[in-house]
């Protein structure tokens, strides 16, 4: 019996805790990374050592969730900073670069992701956006101007490629679901267009990305981690159970819930990469 109504109190907090920490904290934290994302990107380009391409200014692979781009889009109010690549983790901080484009600002097809509903969901709103819309990105070698074309979702045809050395196509992509049922089942992908004559040079981009970075990608290698993690809650389980037959209650959940909701945070983030990267 102590075992069953443990199990059940702890399963309670982790599924409100979850809940809570996709849709309120992971707010909070995406707004931290997002300020130490700026503060270094600031950094870079102060110092010229942005990334113009998937290598560093050394010549290494740059690390994936480094600042590449800070896009503003007036009509929206929103202002992020770009990480590289676009896994469940790497969206967690921000809107991401597909890394098998360009990076954004740059002549060709750039393509950059972002939640909708979680984390923050910096793009929300973003099929709200029209043709005629402005949207502006600073990179490593300087500030872009792009115009929205249009708003389209998975089937319609896409938009020719950008043609001229200076033509460049931005394109944003979101889910969008409605209610709460869309917020953790978003349904399709909402994708929005916008060109430039004023890109700069393309740098290197990576050959291929795996599928967790495509569209509506998982990360199933967070799956070993997450096992662990419900191992250590089962754990916990037991030892709450056998510590209520010894210590009152009261005292047994005041320490045990600190541990419970640091679990509960852990098997969370790593729901959220198992889950579709959009979200």
């Amino acid at each position: 019996m102590a075992i069953a109504s443990t199990t059940a109190a702890l399963i309670a907090l982790v599924c409100v805790w979850a809940l809570l920490q996709m849709l309120v904290l992971g707010t909070l934290a995406q707004q931290r990374d997002q300020h130490l994302r700026y503060a270094e990107f600031r950094s870079e380009l102060a110092q010229a050592t942005a990334p113009t391409g998937e290598l560093d200014y050394r010549g290494r692979p740059i690390a994936p969730g480094s600042p590449v781009a800070l896009l503003s889009i007036p009509r929206l109010g929103l202002q992020q900073v770009v990480v590289d690549g676009t896994a469940s983790g790497d969206l967690m901080a921000g809107p991401g670069h597909l890394r098998s484009t360009p990076m954004p600002g740059q002549a060709g097809v750039s393509v950059v992701m972002g939640r909708g509903s979680t984390y923050g969901a910096p793009f929300r709103r973003l099929a709200t956006l029209s043709a005629g819309d402005r949207i502006t990105v600073q990179n490593a070698t300087g500030k872009v101007s792009y115009t929205v074309q249009d708003v389209r979702r998975a089937g319609d045809p896409i938009p020719p490629a950008p043609s001229g050395a200076t033509a460049g196509r931005l394109t944003l992509v979101t889910a969008q679901g409605s209610g709460f049922i869309g917020a953790v089942r978003p349904g399709s992908a909402v994708y929005v267009d916008a060109t430039t004559q004023q890109a700069t040079p393309a740098g290197v981009v990576a050959a291929a990305v795996p599928s967790s970075e495509q569209v509506m990608g998982r990360d199933s290698g967070a799956l070993p981690l997450l096992v662990l993690l419900l191992a250590v809650l089962a754990g916990l389980v037991l030892a709450v159970s056998v510590a209520r037959r010894h210590v009152r209650a009261v005292l047994v959940w005041t320490c045990a819930t600190p541990v419970a909701i640091a679990l509960a945070w852990a098997v969370t983030d790593q729901v959220m990469r198992l889950l579709p990267n959009l979200m």
